[in-house]
């Protein structure tokens, strides 16, 4: 199969938009962890963190509006909020998290720097950069995604031929959903939905004259070859952890984990600058996550100037305050906002890629509506509130797993669909 150019250039952006540097801390501890159950947690992991976000993609290539689109079917004012609470926690957590993956891998191994002031400088520094938005953060970006993965290649190369490695037997229980949650963490189909309509932004800018199927098969096939690229690299990432399992103490974090590793397979050299080229992909990961939450502010109001100020600095300052704690208590505290937010998203993603008649207003209603009730319990036991899980959880398939809205949320496409026959809308 041939692709345009066009496509290919609409992969790479796509590929660059979720190959997160922070992501990259994820897979090789979740290896680590599982050792030979490797492939299972892989299997969970790339569900979430690459197959549903490549739907997402799938999803607006249908659409071909804005985020506001993904929700307006439950209603205006759900819409307004599931935006609004996106970029809150956009900016309140996976951007803060990129200071602190910058301050464990490229400050802490070579001075004794404190972490709030490596997040000091650092959001004063993404501000700078939000409120002049200069075309160098862009131009870095383009050589950024090349050099690290040219280096990770070669990292998962060089253990995977090792002989002198072997990958460990595990015990580790629910290794599917244990990836799959972790995958939560690299907030990918948050970033479909957010990321696909200034996708289809691009394209509309660069080929005005282009019509609807066209516009939909370039997108779709863009995702899928992204969505390969992920699969590859998340993949190989994990096996690599897999491999080191018996390398380095059990209680290793994802930083120290990714960076031994590299030492061991590259020397210290070549991890310093892994590390320096890391922090730099944060750091312009960050200051896209931030002006893309002031611009959404400054549309909200009257394409204010002063809401594009007031948001950036909202934003760089709870960046200061979150990134100074280390990566595993941020992605510790982000768990109950993604147990409650993800699922509601999920679902969204699916139901805006189904035919229309399965995606009428009635069916929006009931599934998200379903689907957010069904995740409160898994909300309240992250936060210390067990009990509405347990006893609910012995009626509820895949309750344990944190996937109880599953299920619900099938039965819910079924009521809204029943009811839209009975109304004559099918």
């Amino acid at each position: 199969m041939k692709f345009s150019k066009e496509t290919l250039i609409t992969a790479l952006a796509l590929f660059s938009l979720f190959f997160g540097a922070g992501n990259l801390i994820l897979p090789p501890l979740l290896g680590f962890q599982s050792g030979s159950l490797w492939w299972i947690v892989t299997l969970g992991f790339c569900l979430s963190a690459v197959l549903i976000p490549i739907w997402g993609i799938l999803a607006h290539a249908k659409l071909q509006g804005t985020m506001y689109d993904f929700a307006k079917k439950v209603s205006p004012t759900f819409s307004l909020v599931y935006c609004t609470l996106i970029y809150i926690i956009s900016v309140s957590l996976p951007s803060p998290r990129t200071a602190s993956v910058t301050h464990e891998m490229a400050i802490a191994p070579f001075s004794d720097m404190p972490s709030w002031i490596t997040a000091s400088l650092y959001f004063i520094l993404v501000f700078i950069f939000v409120m002049n938005r200069s075309k160098i953060v862009s131009f870095i970006g383009k050589w950024l995604t090349p050099l690290i993965l040219l280096i990770l290649v070669a990292i998962i190369g060089i253990t995977v031929f090792n002989p002198n490695l072997e990958m460990v037997l595990s015990d580790l229980p629910n290794p599917f959903s244990v990836g799959l949650l972790e995958g939560y963490q690299t907030f990918d189909a948050i970033g479909a939905v957010v990321v696909g309509g200034v996708i289809i932004i691009s394209i509309n800018l660069k080929n005005p004259k282009a019509g609807y199927e066209e516009k939909r098969k370039q997108i779709a096939q863009a995702g899928w070859l992204a969505g390969i690229g992920l699969l590859l690299v998340y993949a190989g990432l994990i096996i690599t952890g897999a491999f080191w399992q018996g390398g380095f103490e059990p209680d290793i974090s994802r930083t120290k984990l990714l960076t031994s590793i590299g030492s061991a397979t590259l020397g210290a050299t070549t991890n310093i600058f892994l590390s320096l080229l890391i922090a730099l992909a944060c750091f312009t990961t960050a200051i896209g996550i931030v002006t893309g939450a002031a611009d959404y502010a400054k549309g909200r109001f009257n394409n204010s100037q002063k809401a594009y100020t007031l948001t950036a600095l909202v934003g760089c300052i709870l960046g200061i305050l979150m990134g100074q704690f280390n990566v595993g208590y941020i992605i510790m505290v982000a768990l109950p906002a993604l147990l409650l937010i993800y699922p509601v998203t999920i679902a969204l993603i699916i139901l805006n890629n189904l035919p229309e008649h399965f995606a009428t207003t009635k069916i929006f209603k009931w599934v998200i509506g379903i689907t957010l009730l069904m995740s409160i319990p898994d909300f309240l036991e992250s936060v210390g509130f067990p009990n509405l899980k347990a006893l609910i959880q012995p009626w509820v398939p895949f309750m344990e797993q944190s996937m109880g809205w599953v299920l619900p949320a099938v039965l819910g496409l079924g009521i809204g669909y029943f009811l839209d026959r009975r109304s004559g809308i099918h």
